[in-house]
């Protein structure tokens, strides 16, 4: 069973390397993680107010009964194809597969399918994680995805040990051509997210490295970004910034 918590789109990719590509969006439910320590504020459908991260509504299991469940990944192909039939640009389109973690999907025989059957009509296929799961590589298309690895430091409250998995980092990038990584950075967290960032690079294959301002609203990416832009300029990483919480805040389905 897929659980998927929104598709939505045409819209752009709002960060990373694909920035401003028209992209149609499957967001998956559930999570390993919590990150409570990106502090975004909610409440839950039975009012319990938690802080948590900017999807938390994929992320958190109070939010379930919004989800739905497939058993056929045809299915959600079918929702995508209504979305883009009234645009002439279907096979160019960008399919990005995110969460929650869509990774805790990667055995699921559907998930595969819903993979494979993007790849074979030569669209680009980005899958959002965090890069903490085991996965294995035992099919030649699963090489063509673009993973888009957000590896959480510190400042999400995630242990060290749930968090950083230097072997599923290198398998997917000996395995795949185009994927990276990249860091939500706030203000506060300059210095010690560098040293934090080195460590994780030592010992996995080089990569594009992207850091990110932290924030839910445009207010707070614009607090956070001019320091995350210099920390990137001082140490030679890419900026990435966040243009979709800059035109819509945290507003879902955009």
């Amino acid at each position: 069973m897929l659980e998927v918590n929104e598709i939505f789109g045409p819209t752009i990719q709002g960060e990373g390397k694909l920035v401003g590509n028209i992209s149609i969006f499957i967001r998956f439910g559930k999570c390993n993680f919590k990150c409570v320590g990106f502090n975004v504020e909610y409440e839950t459908p039975s009012g319990v107010k938690k802080c948590a991260c900017d999807s938390y509504y994929a992320v958190d299991m109070e939010f379930k009964d919004s989800w739905k469940s497939y058993e056929n990944h045809l299915d959600i192909v079918n929702i995508t194809n209504k979305l883009l039939e009234n645009y002439s640009y279907k096979n160019s389109v960008d399919v990005v597969i995110t969460g929650g973690e869509p990774l805790l999907y990667w055995n699921n025989q559907e998930f595969q399918n819903l993979i494979k059957h993007y790849i074979n009509k030569n669209q680009r296929v980005t899958i959002e994680t965090n890069g903490s799961l085991n996965i294995d590589f035992k099919e030649d298309y699963q090489k063509k995805i673009i993973f888009s690895i957000s590896v959480k430091l510190s400042n999400s409250l995630e242990p060290l040990k749930k968090r950083v998995n230097k072997s599923t980092l290198t398998k997917i990038l000996q395995n795949t051509k185009e994927s990276y990584l990249k860091f939500v950075i706030g203000d506060d967290f300059l210095e010690n997210a560098i040293v934090e960032i080195e460590d994780i690079l030592k010992n996995i294959p080089q990569c594009e490295v992207y850091l990110m301002p932290l924030g839910d609203n445009s207010k707070t990416i614009d607090d956070n970004s001019k320091e995350v832009v210099n920390l990137s300029i001082k140490y030679g990483f890419k900026y990435s910034d966040r243009l979709h919480i800059r035109l819509w805040d945290n507003k879902r389905g955009v």
